[in-house]
């Protein structure tokens, strides 16, 4: 437990044999549940976590892979069954520092925020930590996003967050989008729901992990979506 309240941790993997193990193994005491997604890995990925001995961890698993939001949303869903208050996601690339997991649900513990978000792109020097078109790149998504929800946001891409149960049970009912740009959908659905978003400063991390984002996702898929999410916004304000 964490301040008394049962804190659950989400993992989404696809294909993270290589560096899932270090990541498990690095989440702190204070954590009571640790629910690893394997979302339709084709590497040792599963073998790689049952490896891991420790008996927080949680092996729910995808037949096929159906996006990280969707791994998210079925971590959300059975964190949700096993009682918890709080919910954090943590990469299983080891991206996401967990010596600020603390920090990052604070808020959400002290019921300042329904969701909280992780800001590296304010970390003190992130512009010599984060390759240059990631750090350009979240600035301008996150602006974008800024437009679209109505609501300033700081990193909009960062997928290291923080949710109250009450708050994850809205994000399941309105639908989380179920692959790239599923951040920005939950901050959109945060905005419709009137949903109290607070942004905390987290280590950006950058080593051997590889990204998966593609250029169609980031030029298309992800604006389109944007698109989306403002139109919803203005007709959720008429209606």
């Amino acid at each position: 437990m964490l301040d008394g309240q049962r804190l659950a941790v989400v993992v989404p993997a696809y294909n993270e044999a290589r560096l899932i193990g270090t990541t498990l193994r690095s989440i702190p005491d204070f954590v009571d549940d640790i629910l690893v997604v394997n979302d339709g890995s084709t590497d040792a990925t599963t073998e790689a976590i049952r490896r891991v001995d420790d008996r927080r961890v949680h092996l729910l698993i995808h037949e096929h892979n159906a996006g990280v939001g969707a791994a998210i949303a079925t971590g959300y869903t059975h964190a949700l069954s096993r009682g918890a208050h709080v919910i954090a996601v943590m990469a299983a690339d080891g991206q996401m520092d967990p010596e600020n997991l603390k920090a990052l649900c604070r808020p959400v513990l002290f019921r300042e925020a329904d969701y909280a978000k992780g800001d590296r792109l304010s970390w003190p020097g992130a512009w010599r930590t984060i390759p240059w078109s990631r750090f350009v790149g979240g600035h301008v998504f996150s602006w974008a996003t800024s437009v679209a929800i109505g609501v300033p946001i700081r990193d909009s891409q960062c997928g290291y967050t923080a949710v109250s149960a009450r708050a994850a049970r809205e994000l399941l009912r309105a639908g989380i989008w179920s692959r790239y740009g599923y951040p920005n959908d939950i901050l959109g659905t945060c905005a419709r729901k009137d949903l109290r978003i607070e942004h905390v400063c987290v280590r950006p991390i950058y080593g051997t992990e590889r990204s998966d984002l593609s250029l169609q996702d980031a030029l298309w898929s992800i604006p389109l979506l944007l698109t989306r999410i403002f139109a919803l916004r203005f007709k959720t304000a008429n209606l």
